[in-house]
Formats: C-alpha cells, structure tokens, sequence
C-alpha cells in the first residue's frame, strides 16, 4: 500500500439561541426531531450485523432518544453566500441537520470564512447547542472546497486532538479527506462509542485513481496512533457500491447504502457510508436516505436547488458494543 501521512488543524464551535418556524416532517422522530431507533432493536441489528446483509429503511422506528445515535453525509452542492442567500433553501438545509446526529457535509465552497458559523447558527436559532469542525480549502484549481462536520453537542463531543486532513504526497487524491474523533454524551456507568469520521468528496473524473488510494487512507486513520478501533469513511464517493475499487477489498470492509440512488434526480448512487465491520459493531443496520422532494414537499426544481444529492444516514448504538474495544478519552475527562 501507498503511505499516506496526517497533519494536524484547528477546530472551530459556535453556538446560539434565537428562534425560527419548524418545518414538518413525515419520517418517525423524537420530541427533539431527531432521526433515531429503539434501543431493543438496535441490539437485534448490531447481533445481525454480523451476518446478515442490511435494508434501508424509509422510515426509522421509534425511540428514546440517548439509545442510538445517527450519522450522517450530505453533499451541500457548492455552498456558499449565494445558498446562505435563499431562506427557502437554508429553511430545508436547516431542518435536515436537525435530524442527525452527526453530520458529515461536502462540498463548502466559499472564500468567505464564515459561510459554516451562519449555517450553525440558524441550526441553533431553535435552541440547539451544534457546533462544528472544519478543513482548510482544499482542489487542485482554483475552485476550492472545504470539509465540515456539524454535530449535536448536546450528545456528541469531540477530541480537540483528533483533527487532521491526511497528507496526500503523490497527489492521488484531489481533495484530501479530513478525519475527525468523537464520542457520545452516555449516562454514567456505560461506556460512550466513540468513533473517528473521515470526510471524503472524490473527483468524478479520476474515481479509479481515488477509490484505489481510499484504501490506504482507511488503513491510514486506522494507524492513526489514537487508538481508536471504530473509523467510518463517508461521503460523496462518486461510485456505487459495485465500484468501491481497492477500498472495498480491504477485510472486513462493508458500507451502508445498496441499490438505492443518492442523487436528488434518483437516478445514481453517490454517497455511501463505509466502515469495518468487524471492529465497528456499533452499526444496527439501519440506514436511509432523506428523500427531499417527499420529506419537505419539493419539486424536484426546488430540491436541486437545495442539492443535487440526498442525505446518506445510518445508525449506530450510543454505547460500545465491544467491551475490549480501545475507548477515545478526551482531554480533560475520564473513562467511564
């Protein structure tokens, strides 16, 4: 394999309280709008996961919230001033945060350091306390993107020390992904999942060249020296499943999404949610893909302006299911 390096960044919060109007919804959520999955179920799912190929599912069943946690990816077709700039448009991108967990967005391309602190903030106009990370401008043109991760803190923390964008010597890949660790908020004698996120938006035109060199960035972050067991890549691959190149063979690797389209015209599969299975039990197998046009009541001409891609979203148990898995202790704070 080729040798992929890391280098260290910043990572930014911001929180707010102002309020806005909520737009309804059709999927099953929590009193806090949260996409989420019974705790009895998830322990079925994570015993099945091991054997048994998983299905995507329209609509989440019930829960307490605290039993699962979702994550998800979602493409924002070139973010910047010019979405901020639509209230209809950031009314949709709004609420579809709302409901994760953990968001791994793609594709911020603004020069203005400010477009992800206004999004959180009108994520957090109802109350919430997101907060976010993100990457420098990355592309080999002048057309830079960057990578952000918005999160619930209220549920979710993440280690200051974990924050990096994997060094890319021989320039395989042309936007380095970036990688981030975190863990959930647990009640106290239970043992928080933590798990470290790697952000990826590959070049459509060079997908063999970056699926082949995915592999080693897996394998990279895997190696990362935190020794956290639990990586999850995710993203916008620009393949299917069927095209996962060296990545997919790598032992034990599995991904999320199967024969579903990701795109808002319903037409391709783009986005997945890859990990190991074998280390990341966590998974329950349940996953979906945020459908705009029915979830909000968009023509497919309003949605593409929202994005060209769907939300990609999976869950995960809050605890660690592997009792002797490496557990990801923060700065400052103490096992439990």
């Amino acid at each position: 394999m080729r040798s992929l390096s890391v280098r260290r960044l910043f990572a930014v919060t911001m929180f707010s309280a102002l309020t806005v109007v909520l737009v309804g919804c059709d999927v099953k959520v929590d009193p806090n709008g949260k996409i989420v999955v019974a705790a009895r179920r998830a322990a079925e799912a994570v015993r099945e996961n091991n054997s048994a190929e998983t299905t995507a599912t329209s609509t989440p069943p019930r829960a307490n919230v605290g039993d699962t946690i979702s994550i998800a990816t979602f493409n924002i077709q070139v973010f910047g001033t010019s979405k901020l700039a639509k209230p209809d448009v950031m009314r949709t991108l709004v609420e579809t945060v709302r409901r994760f967990d953990i968001v791994a967005i793609q594709e911020v391309r603004s020069s203005d350091p400010t477009v992800v602190p206004q999004f959180v903030d009108m994520i957090n106009a109802d109350g919430s306390t997101y907060s976010y990370v993100i990457g420098p401008r990355l592309g080999r043109t002048s057309s830079k993107e960057q990578y952000a991760i918005i999160y619930d803190a209220s549920r979710i923390e993440q280690d200051p020390s974990c924050l990096y964008t994997l060094s890319d010597p021989s320039d395989l890949l042309h936007r380095e992904p970036m990688a981030a660790r975190f863990r959930t908020r647990t009640p106290p004698g239970t043992t928080p999942f933590s798990f470290t996120l790697v952000d990826i938006h590959t070049d459509p035109d060079e997908t063999d060249q970056e699926l082949d060199a995915l592999d080693d960035v897996f394998v990279a972050v895997q190696n990362d020296g935190s020794g956290e067991d639990d990586v999850i890549l995710l993203g916008d691959l620009n393949v299917d499943e069927y095209h996962l190149g060296q990545l997919g063979e790598l032992p034990g690797i599995a991904h999320v999404v199967a024969g579903v389209p990701t795109n808002t015209r319903g037409t391709k599969t783009y986005d997945n949610i890859v990990y190991d299975r074998r280390a990341t039990t966590e998974y329950t197998g349940q996953w979906g893909v945020l459908d705009l046009k029915r979830e909000f009541g968009l023509s497919e001409d309003a949605a593409l302006q929202v994005s060209d891609h769907q939300p990609v979203w999976a869950i995960f148990t809050a605890v660690e299911q592997n009792a002797n898995a490496p557990v990801a202790t923060l700065p400052g704070s103490r096992t439990r």
